[in-house]
């Protein structure tokens, strides 16, 4: 990761636009798939079907630090960097992120976002819903001159409004030709502190709210992070670019964000 966050041009943010707007193609067309009785590894073998054969892209994910799958895919407990496994069936009731990144003519595109299998319990669906808004209060804080604490406290207000707690050791990241670039984008802070804002920053925006406490731990694996307290994990991902005027979402859903409020 660089130390000084890169203003992109017009032309790079059209690639990366690109990138994004294919990344979101993917989890649309996951959706009818994410049902009881499927796998992870199921999931993760549709993606890569779909992005290499069908989009003409490179999985981002795969041989990343050693990841061997397409997708992060986290259940339940999971708070991210789940590894797609035949082991981990879905079972009716489960909320499950999903998280897909992929490589076009060099720009990156990622995005993530919860699916819920058949009916889950009143408390998974307020907190996968509860997340979602937080991602969206993010977003909504980016323009220029806005700061990153701005973001961030923007995020946590949302999970605190909910009695959720928000998980501080991962967070989202600036992105382009590299994957994992600045700026650090925390979903916690203090408003008006942080960097600020220019036109042609790009960064995602990328929320994991608990419902219990915030403390996590990797497990042996070296990837799956779980919640301490085995509580229900959400997170959504949006790539955003900052405009002249505001924001950008740059992975837009392709059937728009039907029951969720809009961007």
């Amino acid at each position: 990761m660089r130390r000084q966050t890169p203003i992109h041009t017009l032309s790079d943010i059209a690639q990366s636009r690109q990138a994004g707007h294919l990344a979101a193609k993917v989890l649309h067309m996951l959706t009818p798939h994410v049902r009881a009785g499927v796998s992870t590894n199921d999931l993760d073998k549709i993606c890569h079907d779909y992005i290499v054969n069908e989009l003409g892209c490179i999985p981002a994910n795969i041989g990343y630090h050693g990841f061997t799958k397409t997708v992060c895919a986290s259940i339940n407990h999971v708070v991210c960097h789940g590894i797609p496994s035949d082991r981990d069936i879905l079972k009716d009731g489960d909320i499950v992120n999903i998280d897909v990144a992929l490589i076009k003519d060099g720009w990156f595109g990622d995005t993530s976002r919860m699916y819920c299998v058949g009916e889950p319990r009143a408390q998974a669906k307020r907190l996968v819903r509860t997340a979602y808004e937080a991602m969206r209060a993010g977003i909504h804080a980016v323009r220029p001159g806005a700061t990153l604490g701005d973001v961030g406290h923007a995020i946590e207000s949302v999970a605190r409004r909910e009695r959720f707690t928000v998980v501080q050791e991962y967070c989202g990241h600036g992105i382009g030709m590299i994957y994992h670039d600045a700026p650090e984008v925390l979903n916690y802070g203090q408003p008006g502190q942080g960097l600020k804002l220019e036109p042609g920053m790009i960064f995602t925006i990328e929320p994991m709210l608990n419902a219990g406490k915030a403390a996590t731990r990797e497990l042996s694996d070296g990837w799956t992070v779980i919640t301490n307290d085995k509580s229900l994990s959400a997170q959504w991902e949006h790539m955003v670019c900052v405009t002249e005027t505001g924001f950008e979402v740059l992975t837009p859903w392709p059937e728009g964000t039907g029951d969720y409020p809009a961007l």
